[in-house]
């Protein structure tokens, strides 16, 4: 590692193939010691990650990871960074069950919690799925019913002792950052939702070189990893190995303001019955945030042209039963493949 870390201390950086190997020792070898990694993370945060260097990270990680043997069209993820400190409901993990209920197969890639009250897997865990199951299964659910969870911890087992640094270290790192870009599916399309704007168009970039067709990356207002009905929402549209600039305000569209405030969380038990209550038809601040977001993410996918017909669409899966049949169907089957495992 002595060679990287002079060149990160010289403040010059990786190209993308450069980075790949650096990560995959990192990954690989384990003579490489705490204190290594720790360096090498930080010293990155110094510099500055660049786009070649983000992209050469998360292709060392997904060739680390416990892959899919089948290639799927169309499939999408919704997975946002985390970040934000707004104890927010667990909104894209409620959005993933509209966006699978409006005919998109979606791969829901997440983790418990982090820096929230409460991670995806903490509320799909309350919900009844089960998250042990292995990859051939979770093929197998993204084929029949058309949604799965992909519990970070088991698609990324070398991902153990970097993790263990991260915890040690205490500051964010480009890994607070990463997690969507990881998820092990070859996504054509992808809704990415980012705290930090400042990175809008530089994950926006990474998108493009990681081979999605089209992707937005976003920022909500107040700094939210979510779209959010509280304001301005930023934007970054890649299309066409083109990236555009937007601004959304709730009421564009048709929905609502309401303030952050209103779309708080909890444990891992309130936020259950929250995207149940969302899920069965509740109307309020939950189901226009969700309707926000799983609009985006059917816009996203490309197979409506207009924002506001992805939220008519999202409504739709809401209204006929199919987003909830969705999560009905994920633990039934989940729970019925645990039990095979035993």
């Amino acid at each position: 590692m002595k060679e990287y870390l002079q060149r990160l201390a010289n403040r010059e950086s990786f190209t993308v193939e450069e980075m790949q190997v650096a990560v995959g020792r990192i990954l690989q070898d384990d003579q490489i010691s705490d204190s290594e990694i720790a360096a090498f993370l930080v010293a990155l945060k110094t510099k500055g990650e660049t786009v070649n260097e983000i992209a050469g990270l998360v292709n060392a990680i997904r060739n680390h990871t416990v892959g899919f043997t089948r290639k799927f069209h169309n499939v999408i993820d919704n997975c946002g960074t985390g970040g934000d400190n707004s104890s927010s409901f667990n909104v894209s993990t409620t959005s993933a069950f509209v966006i699978a209920g409006s005919g998109i197969p979606i791969a829901k890639h997440g983790n418990r919690s982090m820096s929230s009250k409460t991670g995806s897997a903490d509320v799909l865990e309350q919900l009844g799925v089960e998250l042990s199951i292995p990859t051939q299964a979770s093929e197998e659910l993204l084929d029949e019913i058309g949604i799965t969870f992909l519990f970070a911890p088991y698609v990324h087992p070398r991902l153990k002792k970097v993790m263990k640094v991260r915890r040690e270290l205490q500051i964010p790192t480009i890994f607070n950052l990463i997690g969507p870009l990881t998820n092990p599916v070859e996504l054509e399309t992808q809704l990415l939702g980012i705290y930090r704007r400042d990175y809008l168009e530089v994950f926006a970039e990474v998108l493009n070189k990681l081979g999605r067709k089209r992707a937005i990356v976003l920022n909500g207002a107040g700094h939210l990893d979510e779209a959010s009905l509280a304001g301005e929402n930023h934007i970054v549209l890649l299309e066409n190995n083109e990236l555009k600039k937007m601004t959304l305000h709730p009421e564009e569209v048709g929905l609502t303001y309401y303030p952050n405030t209103e779309i708080k969380g909890g444990d891992a038990k309130r936020n259950a019955d929250i995207l149940l209550r969302v899920l069965k038809g509740e109307k309020g601040a939950f189901r226009d945030t969700v309707l926000l977001n799983a609009g985006l993410a059917i816009y996203t996918s490309g197979i409506v042209n207009q924002i506001t017909d992805g939220i008519r669409k999202a409504e739709e899966s809401i209204a006929s039963g199919a987003a909830y049949e969705k999560l009905q169907k994920l633990v039934e089957k989940t729970s019925k493949l645990k039990r095979e495992v035993i």
